[in-house]
């Protein structure tokens, strides 16, 4: 039987969130980032993420001979329309001012992907947040700490006591970028069956 002690696994991402998050569950992983061209439109976001972290996955298997490869794509979502990555700061302050006071949706899709044999688990998850409004002083503020820089939604949600960001529902890990909880129970699964010789 693999194991995950045993079966190399593999991080398709270059996100620090994403290594911290996978840290904590005391497997031993290595990090290769997945270059793709990420699609600019889906109808909706399950499609999206789906989407996207299966091309990072498949860019990455194709390099493994052997392991499990993990990626994954989180993304926002109102109004029917995604919240991607602020261009600048302007972006930023134009996002968050659409953001605040409503809740949206944070949209992660997960890929496991096992070479050999190709063997492969798709999921995808949702979590709602709600992100408080912010005066015209507080939006400086938080402008200033570059926390939106790279963020889907220009905003980085603190575990613990957020002054801006609430959980309204789902995974908390999810909204970071890595949904642990059901990833567990993936990797158990993959643990579970056999290996290919």
């Amino acid at each position: 039987m693999a194991s995950p002690a045993t079966v190399r696994l593999i991080l398709a991402s270059s996100s620090p969130a994403r290594r911290e998050l996978l840290s904590r569950l005391g497997i031993p992983f290595t990090v290769q980032p997945a270059d793709i061209d990420e699609p600019d439109h889906f109808g909706d976001p399950r499609t999206f993420v789906q989407s996207v972290s299966w091309l990072k996955a498949a860019r990455v298997a194709a390099t493994v001979e052997r392991g499990l490869v993990l990626a994954a794509d989180t993304i926002a979502w109102i109004d029917g329309q995604p919240i991607l990555k602020p261009r600048d700061e302007d972006d930023a302050r134009r996002i968050l001012r659409r953001l605040g006071g409503r809740v949206h949706e944070l949209w992660t899709g997960v890929v496991l992907w096992r070479r050999p044999g190709d063997v492969q688990v798709v999921w995808q998850e949702k979590s709602e947040v709600e992100f408080r409004g912010m005066t015209d002083e507080e939006m400086n503020v938080y402008l200033a700490t570059r926390q939106w820089h790279g963020s889907s939604g220009a905003y980085n949600i603190n575990e613990t006591a957020d002054p801006y960001v609430k959980m309204v529902s789902g995974s908390m890990t999810n909204v970071i970028g890595l949904p642990l909880e059901s990833l567990q129970r993936m990797l158990a699964w993959f643990e579970a069956i056999t290996e290919p010789s």
